[in-house]
């Protein structure tokens, strides 16, 4: 008897329908096979579903069991189709009576005892089943709620086998999990990080609130102790809402790298990753056997943080351009190519030299040129290029340190953001564009005009600063950031002034 049941695997962090095959003939030698190019982890599926069936108390067909996984010429990876496995198995033996299954997708991976564990990429399955008018998906407990935020779908958490028997034949009633409707412009929970912590600064500060306000890379460059990561790791403070769109994409991301908690729908936050700088290329960029997204791509949405910028391999910093170009990255390989979201906002933070004194007033530096040069060569011109601001972060002074005055706390800073990328979003929604630091060239030349006086000055800059024309482009979408958050129509002398500042460290730094 033929029986079929619908399921799904995940391709990036995209996924395809597959269709379980069950065939159970008699007259044969007695065997369990998979075929359907199967990975070791979908062959192993057999034991996993043998023990599952016999541990509830439905024995094992005493037959030949074939089971076929729908495209036949496409590599299935996985424990995700255990569950479909033994549906159609328990349906092709009349345990499960048929029904209209076509409106049914099931996933989910089975312990020994018939419970149904979690399995990467829920959100991407319910997403292609409402692209293909599958109405039901029946998923593990632990990925209802990414699968219930899906509209249109009804999201069906299961805790073990037995319960899908008792559903399917119609003992149980279908329980729908509920999404949750949080709003994701809720501004984020207590947090015991503040802008307000940090004492002087001033320049740096205001440089970060510009660079979140358009999504623009940023490195801080000072002495030890200056507090380059203290700033940076308070970025997340600032950061404005997303979108739906971008939350359901952020969440397809980090549910295909298994990353999401049971009770977790959305992400509702967006994400700040800081990879060690021991990192490798592929742990940055995404990458083996099975390629996963790296720390690119989970930073999808968010910021990427960099902290002893050239302490990384520079072979694995140059991974970066393209991403930062492009907002993908593509892992390539002899069977298929993957491509992977990776629309970042960089931040990065470094030394002057090795020993992090150079230029600083209070101690002397102990590098000779040639070591600085090394030190500094360790970032390559062509990323440094690709970093819209370059703020010198000096040693705090005293004053400072002791001054009462705070300045303005994370909540303030990131009303003026909000504020900001909404003009942005009024702006560039008609372009499937978020913020100033996507626009293209074409964009940056519609929406970034200049005056005769302020194309003077840029013209001025550029001939001092030999700057490239891709600093040229950058520097027109910084001053188009400074003017939103001055809630200006258009670009002015001062904020295209303000721009070229933060890129003056061009020529000083190299």
């Amino acid at each position: 008897m033929l029986f079929c049941v619908q399921s799904a695997a995940v391709f990036g962090i995209e996924a395809y329908p597959v269709a379980v095959e069950v065939d159970l003939s008699s007259g044969q030698k007695l065997n369990f096979l998979t075929v359907g190019l199967p990975d070791p982890a979908v062959r192993e599926s057999k034991e996993r579903v043998k023990a599952a069936l016999r541990n509830c108390g439905y024995p094992l067909p005493a037959q030949h069991i074939t089971i076929n996984l729908a495209p036949a010429d496409v590599r299935k990876e996985g424990s995700a189709f255990d569950l479909p496995m033994a549906v159609g198995i328990l349906g092709a033996a009349g345990v499960v009576r048929p029904q209209d299954l076509a409106r049914f997708l099931f996933c989910g991976e089975l312990s020994l005892d018939g419970t149904v564990r979690p399995v990467r990429g829920a959100l991407s399955m319910a997403v292609m089943a409402r692209r293909r008018g599958i109405e039901r998906v029946v998923v593990p407990e632990g990925n209802a709620r990414e699968a219930a935020v899906v509209e249109g779908i009804s999201a069906y958490p299961v805790r073990s086998l037995s319960q899908v028997v008792e559903q399917l034949s119609g003992r149980r009633p279908w329980v729908a999990l509920e999404p949750e409707r949080r709003s994701l412009a809720d501004p984020p929970g207590p947090c015991d990080l503040d802008f307000k912590d940090v004492k002087g600064q001033y320049q740096a500060k205001r440089a970060l609130e510009v660079a979140v306000a358009g999504g623009h890379n940023i490195l801080l460059i000072g002495p030890p102790g200056s507090g380059k990561t203290m700033l940076a790791r308070r970025l997340p403070t600032i950061l404005p809402p997303m979108s739906l769109d971008e939350a359901i994409e952020t969440t397809k991301i980090h549910s295909v790298a298994g990353l999401l908690s049971p009770d977790s729908g959305l992400v509702g936050l967006r994400p700040f990753r800081a990879p060690h700088h021991t990192v490798s290329d592929g742990g940055l960029a995404g990458g083996g056997s099975r390629p996963r997204p790296g720390e690119v791509s989970l930073a999808h949405n968010g910021v990427l943080f960099l902290d002893e910028l050239p302490e990384f391999q520079r072979h694995v910093l140059d991974v970066l351009r393209q991403p930062i170009e492009d907002g993908q990255v593509t892992i390539s390989r002899a069977s298929h190519t993957l491509t992977f979201p990776a629309r970042f906002m960089l931040a990065a933070a470094m030394n002057p030299c090795p020993c992090g004194f150079h230029g600083d007033a209070a101690r002397e530096c102990a590098c000779t040129p040639p070591q600085i040069q090394h030190y500094r060569s360790r970032v390559s011109g062509p990323l440094l290029d690709r970093i819209d601001l370059h703020i010198p972060v000096p040693a705090v002074k005293y004053d400072d340190l002791a001054r009462d005055d705070k300045g303005d706390d994370s909540a303030v800073v990131r009303e003026r953001v909000v504020a900001a990328r909404r003009r942005q979003l009024e702006r560039l929604a008609p372009f499937g564009l978020f913020c100033n630091a996507q626009m293209p060239p074409r964009l940056v030349r519609r929406f970034c005009p200049l005056d005769r006086g302020s194309a003077r000055l840029l013209e001025e800059a550029l001939s001092r600063l030999g700057l490239s024309a891709r600093a040229y482009d950058r520097i027109l979408r910084v001053s188009r950031t400074i003017a939103d958050l001055s809630a200006s129509d258009s670009i002015g002398p001062t904020h295209l002034a303000e721009a070229i500042q933060y890129r003056s460290l061009d020529r000083t730094f190299r």
